[in-house]
């Protein structure tokens, strides 16, 4: 009884230090020496460690004038410092964007202007492209190097080494402000009304358990997804964060067994490359101890996640939302068994439609664009860009893009995206769904639909598809895998053609760029259709 008092009383003290961005101060008074990041370089941080460094962080700042509302543009790789950024971001009431390192300069310099960054820490590895990046951006006026030096910024240990690490008396809560990727045109940021705070009784019914539990951050942070689900989430429920620098699948298997990992953020990609490592590989590693698989960000085929469940048990959770926010679709592998395909139940609020092109509801069953209702609370807009904050508006529900349908029983199965489909004879045609029958392929190790200019039906369904090791292109491969869709699809779906290539572009989320798949087909074109 003590026990749970005890557990009660600690997750009342959670939420409230949630409101101001302290949670981590409260880790660190009840577990000081506990690990809490393990940085690639083999560095391993306490929890005091860490919050006395986000304390360091803030005091550093506002010497030199950076206040509550001023933003900051964090361009670094999966190390400890980049923790300690966000957990000094969230305390102090600072705007921070996470910036993708691979990048080029110009990209680089776009968003930190974009964002009014006034303070910039990169990473030293991409210094050169952060200084020349840096050197266009006038408003920039703090410069902290991390992991090595760049000419003309402050060195980040030296910078904290005379800061108080005591903990700041007049906590703000931060924002983050992510950075869409799009399909044309430049990235905008999405300004929420405020960064979203998880309740601790999340994470209990999620399993994580402080003594232990232990968090994988095996994709790269600068992302939403390992961002929340990996950083933070290691960061509100007291457990280690082990970071790991790129991906290696093996190595992510391996890490995962000697390390005893219990809680991973993961993508469907990240998925395909586990499984195909050898059998004998895979059974040298043990992976029973985990609890809880969280996967979203790009679609699952069912036969992919059906492996993944038949591997590491029914401890995968698909989510659904976006950088802008939404209604939070969640779909447990119990779920999801009884339901293959879908990403979740209607939650009762806020309220999801399904419309058509005129603003119409669409019946059960029936594919249409997915609005989400604003809620008080959860408003955004993109920055600098009201054109694009309100097109995507019907009334107080917003779209992110997504096509779909509820089936009888309110589930959501998604079918595509509005940037992504393919209109052929007047029809519309969503490529994700042909994606999902590709991959089942024995050949297919990936795949991205698209649609290619033809001169009578105005666009002509093509599948462009990598292979696996083992199988060569042929016209005789093409034709099987043809007359394979054609036994799974309605025939105006299947493609007419399929064409091999050596790889396919991915974002570092995991998402098929589809868009640059296409653009070779359409290249010298006015018309896009």
């Amino acid at each position: 009884m003590e026990e749970v008092r005890d557990r009660d009383h600690l997750d009342r003290q959670l939420d409230e230090a949630s409101e101001i961005g302290m949670t981590l101060s409260i880790w660190a008074a009840r577990q000081p020496d506990r690990p809490a990041v393990y940085d690639p370089s083999g560095r391993v941080l306490s929890f005091a460690e860490l919050n006395a460094g986000a304390n360091r962080l803030v005091r550093f700042l506002r010497h030199n004038g950076v206040q509550a509302g001023d933003a900051l543009a964090l361009i670094c790789s999966n190390r400890a410092e980049f923790v300690i950024a966000v957990a000094a971001t969230l305390r102090s009431g600072i705007r921070m964007t996470p910036v993708n390192w691979h990048l080029t300069a110009d990209e680089i310099a776009y968003i930190v202007r974009d964002c009014d960054a006034k303070v910039v820490i990169g990473d030293a590895r991409v210094g050169q492209v952060i200084k020349t990046a840096i050197s266009t951006c006038p408003d920039v006026r703090v410069k902290i190097a991390v992991g090595g030096e760049i000419d003309g910024f402050v060195n980040f240990d030296h910078a904290l080494a005379l800061q108080d690490g005591s903990n700041i008396s007049d906590p703000t809560l931060g924002n983050i402000m992510y950075y869409t990727s799009g399909t044309t045109g430049r990235p905008k940021g999405v300004l929420r009304a405020s960064v979203r705070q998880t309740p601790a009784s999340f994470y209990k019914a999620k399993g994580y358990d402080p003594e232990t539990s232990v968090q994988l951050g095996a994709g790269p942070a600068y992302h939403g997804g390992p961002l929340g689900f990996d950083v933070r989430a290691a960061m509100n429920a007291g457990v280690p964060l082990i970071f790991l620098d790129k991906w290696d699948s093996e190595l992510v298997l391996r890490t995962i067994s000697e390390r005893r990992v219990t809680h991973m953020h993961l993508v469907p990609i990240m998925f395909q490359r586990l499984l195909a490592l050898p059998a004998d590989v895979k059974a040298k590693y043990d992976v029973s101890h985990v609890r809880y698989i969280i996967h979203g960000a790009a679609p699952c085929s069912p036969e992919v996640k059906m492996a993944m469940i038949e591997w590491f048990g029914p401890v995968l959770t698909e989510y659904y939302a976006g950088s802008e926010g939404g209604a939070g679709f969640f779909i447990t592998s119990e779920e999801w068994l009884r339901k293959p395909g879908s990403v979740g139940k209607r939650p009762p609020e806020p309220p999801v439609r399904i419309l058509d092109g005129d603003g119409n509801e669409l019946p059960v069953g029936e594919s249409g664009m997915i609005y989400h209702k604003l809620q008080p609370g959860t408003e955004f807009r993109y920055h600098k860009d009201e054109q694009k904050t309100w097109a995507n508006r019907v009334g107080d529900f917003f779209t992110l893009g997504d096509i779909g349908y509820f089936d009888e029983d309110d589930y959501l199965f998604l079918t595509g995206r509005s940037a992504e489909t393919i209109i052929s004879g007047g029809v519309n045609i969503y490529p994700q769904e042909i994606d999902n029958e590709l991959v089942t392929h024995e050949a297919v190790a990936d795949s991205a639909t698209v649609g290619v200019p033809d001169a009578e039906w105005g666009e002509q369904v093509r599948g462009v598809v990598k292979l696996k090791a083992g199988f060569e292109a042929s016209e005789e491969l093409s034709t099987d895998i043809i007359a394979y869709l054609r036994a799974r699809l309605p025939s105006y779906k299947v493609p007419k053609t399929i064409d091999f290539v050596t790889d396919l572009p991915r974002s570092e989320a995991g998402k098929i760029q589809r868009d640059k798949v296409r653009a070779r087909y359409w290249e010298g074109r006015i018309r896009q259709i």
